[in-house]
């Protein structure tokens, strides 16, 4: 039976809801920021706080950006929804990450998961371990601005076909219950980061999470009405490039802001982004041209945006060598598995998983065959610089993530599913989800 079904249930539900929370927020005890922010020490440096402040900016941009990138390659009728779920998750995941997502990833807890003790930020005025020498709230934006763009990269796959109800409910699902957890294994002190696991600004915690979770929901959400018989061209290519090219720029933040200080780290990872996305950007147009005759806009897009991802958990870790050799394999892998995925005949609408999922992959794995010490004293070698060991300890973080996303991806779409329900009827679809989901319209004639 689906929930919502009745006008007057739903305002019921939402009152319960808004009385809950507020009673929740009237027993808790009193928590004084400037209790917290007191304990903040003299190693404080402004510096790196700037730095961090304008790298957390930079990463929320990335996330209207990848609304831009996706909606100008859906068609017209869907375009305004496709960019609504980035921007909404924007504002959702930020509240769930001050209520309960950054202490459920980075609070004291055990090897899989922390714990409450730091809910609604209590306690986060304080520097992170992790981060000596900035406030602990700037941490706190710069980690909340990941787990924002996290779940939005997603949307991907089940683009043009989704409710806007089982969106939202499964999106902050999936965020409390797959990437906190996650998060913490790699980054909160958890099994991986006692284990010498290396990813430096998301490989897995970010793209093979929410990339292994989009192929999931693509398979089970079922192919669009028409699908690998209708065309289901880009309505807007002018908005992919947009959306790509500032994707590119935030993502200097998500990487060189992953060093958390204005510093030689920070430079070497600036650095070896930049030369993964331009070198994967010119080998998908090689292949383009050596398949099709013809090199295009989004395949130049395409593979900017599997370089970066790819380059994403090895930034802190390679020299500028490693960077261009998987920023080449990155185009390889991805643009590969997009061919899979047109001979598999799965509707993966816009390669969330090709890009993302296969990519964090490979950019995982690479990190442990091509991570030096030269660039980075607090991580170990890679294969290829004598320590095979760091390559295992890279294999079983991919497996295990990749394990755990699909498994909690099946339990929670079927939760999701079975009480607001997730796909749209196939009148809604033919209508598009603009005027279905939100009745507004894009574009006027």
């Amino acid at each position: 039976m689906k929930f919502f079904n009745s006008k007057s249930n739903y305002l019921k539900w939402i009152w319960n809801i808004s009385y809950s929370v507020i009673g929740l927020l009237i027993l808790l005890p009193n928590t004084s920021f400037a209790q917290t922010t007191s304990g903040a020490s003299s190693t404080i440096s402004s510096g790196d706080t700037a730095w961090v402040l304008v790298s957390a900016a930079l990463v929320m941009l990335m996330t209207p950006a990848l609304g831009l990138f996706y909606g100008g390659m859906v068609r017209q009728k869907n375009v305004l929804s496709t960019i609504l779920q980035s921007f909404f998750l924007l504002a959702a995941i930020s509240v769930q990450w001050v209520i309960i997502g950054y202490s459920l990833a980075f609070s004291p807890g055990n090897d899989f998961i922390g714990g409450l003790s730091w809910a609604f930020l209590r306690g986060a005025g304080v520097p992170n371990p992790s981060a000596p020498t900035i406030p602990g709230l700037a941490f706190v934006m710069f980690q909340c601005m990941f787990a924002a763009i996290t779940p939005a990269l997603i949307s991907g796959s089940f683009a043009e076909r989704i409710q806007f109800k089982g969106f939202v409910f499964f999106s902050l699902l999936w965020t409390t219950l797959v990437y906190d957890p996650i998060c913490h294994w790699v980054w909160g002190g958890g099994i991986f980061e006692k284990m010498g696991a290396l990813d430096f600004a998301g490989g897995t915690v970010v793209h093979m999470s929410s990339g292994f979770s989009a192929l999931v929901l693509a398979l089970l959400l079922g192919s669009r009405i028409g699908y690998g018989k209708n065309p289901m061209i880009p309505h807007d290519l002018t908005l992919v490039l947009t959306g790509a090219s500032l994707l590119w720029f935030g993502w200097f933040g998500f990487n060189a802001g992953s060093a958390l200080g204005a510093n030689a780290l920070a430079a070497n990872a600036f650095m070896t982004t930049n030369t993964a996305a331009a070198v994967a950007a010119l080998t998908w147009c090689c292949l383009e041209a050596l398949h099709k005759d013809k090199a295009s806009s989004l395949g130049a897009a395409s593979g900017a945006v599997a370089g970066l991802v790819a380059i994403t958990p090895a930034c802190g870790y390679v020299d500028i060598v490693g960077a261009i050799l998987i920023g080449i394999v990155a185009s390889l892998v991805c643009y590969n598995a997009i061919l899979l995925k047109l001979r598999f005949k799965y509707d993966d609408s816009l390669d969330a998983f090709g890009i993302h999922g296969i990519g964090g992959t490979w950019g995982a794995l690479a990190t442990g065959l091509f991570a030096t010490q030269w660039v980075n004293s607090h991580g170990n070698n890679g294969l290829f610089y004598g320590n095979p060991h760091q390559f295992l300890v890279q294999l079983k973080t991919v497996a295990a993530t990749a394990l755990y996303a699909t498994v909690m991806t099946l339990i929670l779409f079927w939760i999701v599913d079975k009480t607001v329900g997730m796909r749209v009827s196939a009148k809604e679809e033919e209508i598009g989800l603009d005027l279905s989901q939100h009745g507004e319209e894009a574009y006027r004639y």
